[in-house]
């Protein structure tokens, strides 16, 4: 039997595929939420294209995240597929040497030097076993300090349809984050398509996402002391021929 929760269908998203809710899914903060649609939206509308054409949309969010943390030095309370060890309880971010609050630039040098094949190093590093995991994002309480686990507000998975998460992750983001951390999040659950949202959202197309970001998480971790963004509506969307 699955150890999932039970599931609810929340209709029809603006883009014609089935939204899928998790009846016991935390819900994100809406300051949060609103940089994460912000980057989900730009990205399910204008995502990276491959050499062979193929659209990368989670490409697209990984790019702008890592660029948001660059610009903040690091510092961004949105961490991006950070890469944990998950040999240890609780697992363990890997991160850089000097930079305790950046991950890890070269996945395999770090295998290389902490699992090696010499018989002093446990364990021997097996690609596709789980000994690794990397969430879509993790959001941080304390951006000054590294995603260990009692620092992850919430662990976000980023799905663009038909891409789901798998019971596999889904186990091990919540051994990541620990109880009650864990939700997805869609382009349906963003209103990617309205012309006219209820909330005003952050002017992307104006500033582009790494700018726009920086301003919000700037005027919300002061708790409003620096000038509040500019606000402008996401315009319609234009159909695709």
């Amino acid at each position: 039997m699955s150890n999932l929760p039970p599931l609810a269908t929340g209709g029809m998203s603006p883009s014609g595929t089935t939204t899928v809710v998790r009846i016991n899914e935390p819900k994100i903060d809406p300051d949060d939420k609103k940089i994460l649609c912000a980057a989900m939206c730009k990205c399910d509308k204008a995502p990276n294209v491959g050499v062979d054409g193929k659209q990368l949309k989670q490409a697209c969010v990984a790019e702008n995240f890592k660029g948001l943390d660059k610009l903040l030095s690091h510092k961004s309370p949105y961490k991006q597929e950070v890469n944990y060890d998950m040999t240890q309880r609780p697992p363990v971010p890997i991160m850089d040497s000097g930079t305790d609050t950046k991950g890890h630039d070269y996945l395999p040098a770090w295998i290389r030097k902490h699992w090696g094949s010499k018989p002093e190093h446990a364990p021997t590093y097996k690609p596709g076993t789980g000994l690794i995991r990397r969430p879509d994002v993790v959001i941080v309480k304390d951006p000054t300090k590294p995603p260990t686990q009692d620092n992850i507000k919430q662990i976000v998975e980023m799905k663009f349809p038909p891409d789901s998460l798998s019971e596999e992750q889904e186990n091990a983001y919540k051994q990541i984050g620990g109880k009650g951390k864990l939700v997805t999040l869609q382009p349906g659950h963003c209103d990617c398509d309205s012309s006219e949202p209820k909330d005003p959202q952050m002017p992307v197309e104006e500033l582009g996402f790494v700018a726009a970001a920086a301003m919000w998480i700037a005027y919300i971790l002061t708790r409003g002391k620096t000038p509040r963004p500019p606000m402008a509506p996401v315009p319609p969307l234009v159909p695709a021929f």
